[in-house]
């Protein structure tokens, strides 16, 4: 997957943004001044047979048989993964009656990203970001530059695969920035904000960020089993008790993802579904 991604990501700028969609997050999004080091296409729909071929031609006139297959066979193997995992976690708490209400009400969404090496360090002194610290400002080490910055994915889960290069990190409760050393051929899930506030909190999306060092450059991909549109988010009763009161008010996830666009913050699902 990771040589074929090789040869989107060198096709002409031109090219690239011909991958537009009204929807946010869904179309290519070149280097920003925010993260320069990042670039990425996003695909919605991303399990329908039809999304890779369409994907592909776009991109080729001739098509390119190789990612088609490859972004086929991943996307159908992350979102069984997935729901494997997801029928896990139900069941764990006695809830697995709420399986297949979940899949029918589940779409997804696919993720190409690219971070290129960070500039050279410069002159000793200057400091660009702090890697030790929960601050999103562009302020620290010489050798470390920003690729992604912090956020909680908006999913129900998120299944994240790389190459070899590291800059992963997750932020800890106890606002301490950790580097997550993923070994080869591992996967990363991620709790989203969909099923952290249907869990009442008891599941924890984790803060999640890039950092990138060194002078190869990081390739990843990742599938988002979200909740459609018009979907309801509510906590079940089983979840709510007199030690665990009820945290999280009814809202629908597709109203939800429009507020986090336009008030894009680390905080973005208390400040709208918090009771």
């Amino acid at each position: 997957m990771v040589a074929a991604m090789k040869a989107l990501f060198d096709l002409p700028e031109e090219t690239k943004k011909k991958h537009t969609s009204p929807k946010p997050y869904q179309s290519y999004e070149g280097k920003s001044p925010i993260i320069p080091l990042n670039e990425s296409f996003g695909i919605d729909d991303a399990c329908c047979l039809d999304t890779a071929p369409a994907f592909t031609n776009l991109m080729w006139p001739q098509g390119n048989p190789a990612l088609c297959e490859a972004m086929k066979s991943m996307c159908s193997k992350m979102m069984e993964l997935n729901l494997i995992i997801l029928r896990m976690i139900l069941e764990s708490f006695g809830l697995g009656n709420h399986y297949d209400s979940h899949v029918q009400n589940t779409t997804s969404a696919f993720r190409f990203m690219k971070y290129k090496a960070p500039p050279p360090p410069p002159t000793p002194g200057n400091i660009n970001i702090n890697a030790d610290s929960s601050s999103t400002s562009l302020s620290a080490s010489p050798s470390v530059a920003l690729g992604l910055v912090p956020h909680t994915d908006k999913s129900t889960l998120t299944i994240l695969c790389q190459n070899d290069v590291q800059g992963l990190q997750i932020l800890t409760k106890q606002g301490k920035w950790v580097e997550v050393m993923v070994p080869e051929g591992a996967v990363v899930v991620f709790v989203g904000d969909a099923i952290k506030a249907w869990s009442n909190g008891r599941l924890h999306a984790v803060t999640h960020r890039v950092m990138m060092s060194g002078d190869k450059e990081r390739y990843s991909y990742a599938l988002f089993s979200l909740p459609k549109e018009e979907v309801v988010i509510e906590v079940p009763q089983e979840f709510i008790d007199k030690e665990h009161p009820l945290l999280y008010k009814p809202f629908n996830f597709g109203a939800y993802f429009t507020y986090f666009t336009s008030n894009i913050r680390e905080d973005a699902l208390e400040l709208y579904a918090r009771v």
